[in-house]
């Protein structure tokens, strides 16, 4: 019990140190002449992982047997919760640089291939295999990416914050990946390896400001740092020159030893318009998506405003004019008109099936919902910034794990207004049934990549601490909220709910729940489709994503499409007669989830070099994750929205009161004897036709030979007629 209690104290220990304001603790560094021995002076290089948007896999650096420190593991830094969930392994390297220290052909290491050793052959085939696959390095110096910037074909300058470890000619000449970027790549069946780089790294000085000139040697902040890979055969020329022979790999066996040499060469530079605060700038400006992201907000707008004036006709108009003709000087008269949303007034408050299953839906979709706002408005606030990474899945992952109280409150107050009674049974699912399907298959997953032997595979330690958050504070904090929503009173419905169910008229296709569920996801999923595209080239393709204000308003913007067109949908089938909007509204909004899954399909077989069961299964696996999640979210949304309508409608009609109406007139003439006369002559009298008369009129009619009594039926007075 100890060690777990450690591991936990530990994770919440790193949950807290891991946010800080954006622009703060910089690094001043000093030449090695400096006087100032607390100035650093020596910058480290460290390596992430290599991945490639051809395979879900990852894999350390170590993996693909380059230069590394033997005990690369244990003096790597410390990472928190969110980078170990996505992946990151960060680890030292043997490139040392000094602050303003030029290098030129510096010697990393060397490795020698030999074709008898059978454990070197496995090291070179697996790094054939990467060079194949187009696998990129990550490499990080003063906590920012080292980039790699190159033209694209519409000649503007792209920078990557990977680079890859060579490119492949295959055997038929073609040149694949960066092979084309050079004319030497030109054998067929042979990688070349990129075993040498060329840095430039950019400093601003702070010898001309003035906090800065009391020190003596020259003092900077690194504002940039790039790289460019290239490929020399150092068996053949000494040195680095620019125009060097390629180390080529031949694709088939090997017939002699064979010798790869790591090199690289450093180039400061003085930079006195980019500051230290606008140093990521020049990385994110290179995605020129800014033109594309606010078209996706106009149109979302568009779907907004259009959803927004079909329910002000609807509230302002149809609903409005159906209220106001209900006063209660008129009941009577009007009672017999009453049809559509009005007519399912004693049904619309009926429970619905399954309401166990739909009140934990709803309150575990409240706190994905309130755990998706309160991350984005921190990420707008600049607290989870590139510069700190990993911190977006921290935050994510102890906002959830915080927010269980409103999901046991939420699931607990809806099933008692349900009028469920199995209280134990509620708590326990709403505390697990979501949750453990998400780890479920989060589980399965990690499994795969703990047997594929992949950097992503999270480590057992971690999975015991997301168990400990789990059980230890997520379920117990949704036990109290359960606790506190079963001492609250069910919610009170404006109308009493008849003890017989009402018969539902069958109605054209549209009034049906199928078609309007369909329906009811399009206008949601249209305006957050553009976006989410974005959002999978930043997970899929590696990329840095840092447009959190547009992502927040196209969440609000979701918010009030998902409730419009909820509304929108549950009005027309109550007008239908159609009073089962419990579910309905819940998969209304919650079919977006679906157009997500298809639109990631697409996305799988159009836009990624996918291929393989391995890769298939991961993909749709962290797909189905992220579907579930959008479903749950989205549905809560809808069915909120829809339970407030569906309130406020019968709260505004005022419904016949008739304990307050006289009852009609009865007739005050003796009954006829009926024992003298014969049954013959009484079925030949005519009926009144009291069709074309009101009620009343029919009272002062008499019918011979028969009795007339009065009848109450939900406060309206009617007669019937018995024969004898």
């Amino acid at each position: 019990m100890f060690p777990l209690k450690l591991i936990l104290a530990a994770n919440l220990w790193q949950v807290l140190i891991a946010f800080y304001l954006p622009y703060q603790g910089p690094v001043t560094y000093c030449s090695v002449n400096s006087e100032d021995k607390d100035c650093q002076t020596e910058i480290s290089v460290y390596v992430n992982r290599l991945n490639t948007v051809k395979n879900i896999l990852p894999f350390e650096y170590h993996d693909f047997d380059f230069c590394v420190p033997e005990s690369d593991v244990l003096s790597s830094p410390s990472e928190n919760l969110g980078q170990v969930v996505f992946g990151d392994r960060i680890r030292p390297s043997f490139y040392k640089i000094n602050f303003t220290e030029n290098l030129k052909c510096q010697r990393v290491c060397e490795k020698i291939y030999v074709p008898e050793d059978g454990k070197n052959m496995e090291k070179l085939t697996f790094l054939r295999h990467g060079i194949n696959l187009n696998y990129q390095h990550h490499w990080i110096l003063d906590n920012m990416p080292i980039t790699w910037c190159y033209r694209v074909d519409s000649g503007e300058s792209y920078c990557s914050t990977g680079f890859p470890i060579g490119c492949y000619v295959t055997r038929f000449g073609k040149r694949k990946d960066s092979c084309v970027t050079r004319a030497d790549f030109k054998d067929p069946d042979t990688y070349y390896i990129y075993n040498h780089v060329d840095i430039v790294i950019d400093y601003h000085p702070l010898s001309e400001e003035d906090w800065g000139r009391r020190h003596q040697g020259i003092r900077g902040r690194i504002v940039g740092a790039k790289l460019t890979p290239r490929s020399i055969d150092h068996r053949q020329k000494e040195g680095c020159p620019d125009y060097a022979p390629v180390l080529g790999i031949p694709g088939s066996k090997l017939d002699e030893p064979l010798a790869i040499k790591y090199t690289y060469s450093v180039t400061w530079q003085e930079n006195f318009q980019i500051k230290w605060v606008s140093r990521w700038d020049y990385l994110l400006d290179s995605t020129h998506h800014t033109n594309i992201q606010w078209f996706s907000i106009m149109n979302s707008l568009v779907i907004v405003v259009f959803l927004s004036g079909m329910l002000a006709v609807i509230m302002l108009r149809t609903l409005h004019k159906d209220i106001a003709r209900y006063n209660p000087v008129d009941i009577l008269a009007d009672a017999k008109e009453e049809f559509g949303w009005k007519a399912v007034h004693g049904d619309v408050f009926r429970p619905p099936r399954n309401g166990m299953l739909l009140a934990v839906l709803v309150g575990n979709g409240a706190q994905v919902f309130c755990m998706t706002l309160i991350t984005l408005v921190i990420a707008c606030l600049g607290s989870l910034s590139p510069a700190n990474r990993g911190a977006l899945m921290k935050c994510a992952l102890v906002l959830y794990v915080c927010l269980g109280t409103p999901a046991g409150y939420i699931s607990a107050r809806m099933y008692k207004t349900f009028g469920g009674e199995q209280w134990k049974s509620n708590v326990i699912l709403t505390a697990f049934f979501c949750p453990g399907l998400v780890f479920g298959v989060f589980f399965m997953l990690n499994l795969v990549f703990w047997s594929k032997g992949s950097s992503a595979a999270v480590p057992f330690s971690t999975i015991v601490a997301l168990l400990a958050f789990w059980f230890g504070i997520a379920a117990p904090l949704t036990f109290a909220g359960a606790y506190f929503g079963f001492k609250k009173r069910p919610i009170e419905h404006p109308t009493r709910t008849n003890q017989t169910p009402r018969q539902i008229p069958t109605w054209s296709l549209f009034t049906r729940p199928l078609p309007g569920i369909v329906m009811g996801g399009v206008l949601p999923f249209g305006c957050i489709y553009i976006q989410l595209f974005f959002i999978l080239n930043s997970i899929w393709f590696h990329q840095i994503y840092y447009m959190f204000g547009i992502v927040f308003l196209v969440f609000i913007i979701l918010i009030i499409t998902c409730s419009e067109a909820t509304i929108l949908l549950c009005y027309y089938h109550l007008r239908a007669e159609d009073y089962r909007w419990w579910w309905r509204s819940f998969l209304t909004s919650g079919f977006t989830a679906v157009y997500v899954f298809l639109y990631c399909t697409h996305f799988f077989f159009t836009k990624l070099e996918m291929s393989g069961f391995t890769d298939t299964f991961l993909y749709f696996g962290y797909t189905g994750i992220i579907v579930f999640l959008v479903f749950i979210t989205t549905g809560s949304i809808g069915f909120s929205a829809c339970f407030w309508f569906v309130s406020k409608i019968y709260r505004n009609k005022p419904l016949p009161d008739c304990s307050k109406q006289p009852l009609p007139d009865c007739p005050k003439q003796p009954l006829p004897d009926c024992s003298k006369q014969p049954l013959s002559d009484y079925l030949k009298q005519p009926l009144p036709d009291c069709s074309k008369q009101p009620l009343s009129d029919c009272s002062k009619q008499a019918l011979p030979g028969s009795l007339k009594l009065p009848l109450t039926v939900h406060g309206m007075s009617s007669f019937r007629v018995l024969k004898k």
